[in-house]
């Protein structure tokens, strides 16, 4: 596999200089980042800019995200990095860490959720769609910072092929426990993908950061 630095990155939505608040997205295993940006227009509720960067090879990292961490590197702390280009970049725009969402979806959820556990502090947002903490059963979860109140959304099926329901909610009240204001919603059978209550729930947490920036 190839690392994902200076990788592609595609863009839609408002100029970041002009926007309100800041998304990025980070597609899953298989995907890229057309497919993720495709949600843009669905969750924007005016203003917002979008940027979503593209895995070498279209995958984050080559094994499940329940196998050893070592196994899985250099390619997860690659990923890591491209979601904070992206952050850079929004702050040189003069859009702030509080006013930037973190969403993903499958091994996108995974990465986008371990870089703000990693990097805790207040964001405006972090989405996980079928996805939570990266690492075997059993890793430490002792990530040093705060979270600070930071909005979080959870959304899985309840019987989701890839993604244990255990590490869904194992992932929430490691976010409560470092100050993140979490809510998870498990749905039955709905396999995985993305539903529209999903959607209409990141939308309205994107028209509240978006409210509080202007």
């Amino acid at each position: 596999m190839t690392l994902h630095d200076g990788g592609t990155v595609l863009t839609t939505g408002t100029a970041p200089e002009q926007a309100a608040g800041g998304a990025i997205l980070v597609h899953g295993r298989g995907a890229d980042a057309r497919d993720i940006l495709g949600l843009a227009p669905l969750i924007d509720t005016g203003g917002i800019a979008f940027m979503a960067p593209e895995a070498a090879g279209h995958a984050w990292y080559p094994y499940s995200f329940l196998a050893p961490i070592p196994d899985n590197e250099p390619w997860i702390s690659s990923g890591l990095r491209a979601i904070e280009a992206l952050l850079a970049r929004f702050a040189e725009a003069g859009i702030a860490g509080e006013r930037t969402v973190l969403l993903g979806f499958s091994q996108g959820a995974c990465l986008a959720l371990e870089y703000a556990a990693r990097h805790a502090r207040r964001f405006g947002g972090m989405v996980g769609l079928s996805g939570g903490l990266i690492g075997p059963p059993g890793t430490p979860r002792d990530y040093p910072g705060s979270l600070d109140g930071t909005p979080v959304f959870l959304g899985c099926s309840d019987q989701d092929p890839h993604i244990p329901r255990e590490r869904v909610e194992e992932t929430a009240e490691v976010l409560t426990r470092m100050g993140a204001r979490v809510t998870m919603r498990l749905y039955p059978r709905m396999g995985h993908g993305i539903n529209d209550d999903e959607v209409e729930f990141v939308k309205q947490m994107i028209a509240a950061m978006a409210g509080a920036g202007r």
